[in-house]
């Protein structure tokens, strides 16, 4: 059984200590493939270092984050634009709009998804779409961008079930993480609703750990209860949701 892990943080500080051990641990849980999204410009040396101790099992993507959206956010663009002309990239992620935390810089973050999402059909990568409080706004940017050569992940879904089909009408997948474990999670109420071939396994790690971690840091390995939550919701076998997310991962990032 391999199971994919289509985003995770596994370079971040929050792993300093321990990165071999957690690594290790998820790799006995099964754990095979580990999809690393970018954040900013300050990250792309540990992101390197990582690919390079797990050249088999990791993969990176390329961009910036919307929180990372800052004055300087036009050097960060550049930088990213760089990169993707430098090597080998699975995706540029992960990007979007990010409401939560801040709404200064909401005309900038529009801006950067754009170009990103322009620099993605460029090179002919998937996009991986962060989303927090801005379903709205992007969706507004998706109906302008919507053409053959747009496709990806919408990272962390945490919308409505109309949400949901909106998000695939865009030829996007869903990525299922912690929050499906939530009890005041809701996704895991219509998420049957939602054909198994739209769906990729994430952790987000060191983030939004699952239940019964939820609070305490996230990692790689702690997929597993991802998986056993929609073997529930899917009443099928965990080995099949594994497969069919695994292989729905690989027709997103072409590996």
């Amino acid at each position: 059984m391999i199971i994919t892990d289509t985003h995770t943080h596994l370079y971040s500080e929050a792993f300093e200590q321990d990165q071999k051990e957690m690594m290790q641990r998820a790799l006995d849980a099964g754990v095979e493939r580990f999809f690393i999204p970018a954040i900013d410009s300050t990250y792309t040396q540990a992101m390197l270092d990582l690919e390079s101790n797990y050249p088999k099992n990791v993969f990176l993507m390329m961009g910036l984050h919307p929180t990372h959206v800052k004055e300087s956010f036009k050097e960060e663009l550049a930088q990213v634009e760089e990169w993707l002309t430098k090597r080998k990239f699975y995706a540029v992620g992960e990007i979007g709009i990010d409401l939560y935390w801040d709404k200064t810089f909401l005309k900038q973050q529009q801006e950067a998804f754009v170009y990103q999402i322009r620099l993605a059909k460029k090179h002919q990568l998937p996009i991986v779409i962060h989303c927090r409080d801005a379903f709205d706004e992007i969706f507004a940017v998706l109906e302008k961008e919507k053409d053959d050569d747009l496709f990806g992940i919408f990272h962390c879904f945490t919308g409505t079930l109309e949400q949901a089909h909106k998000a695939l009408s865009y030829n996007m997948k869903l990525g299922i993480g912690g929050v499906v474990t939530f009890k005041n999670g809701k996704i895991d109420q219509f998420l049957d609703q939602i054909d198994l071939r739209h769906i990729v396994l994430e952790t987000d790690s060191p983030y939004l750990a699952p239940a019964p971690h939820r609070g305490k840091r996230n990692e790689s390995a702690y997929i597993t209860r991802v998986l056993e939550k929609l073997s529930t919701i899917y009443n099928i076998p965990k080995e099949d949701i594994a497969e069919i997310t695994t292989k729905n991962s690989k027709e997103i990032f072409g590996i």
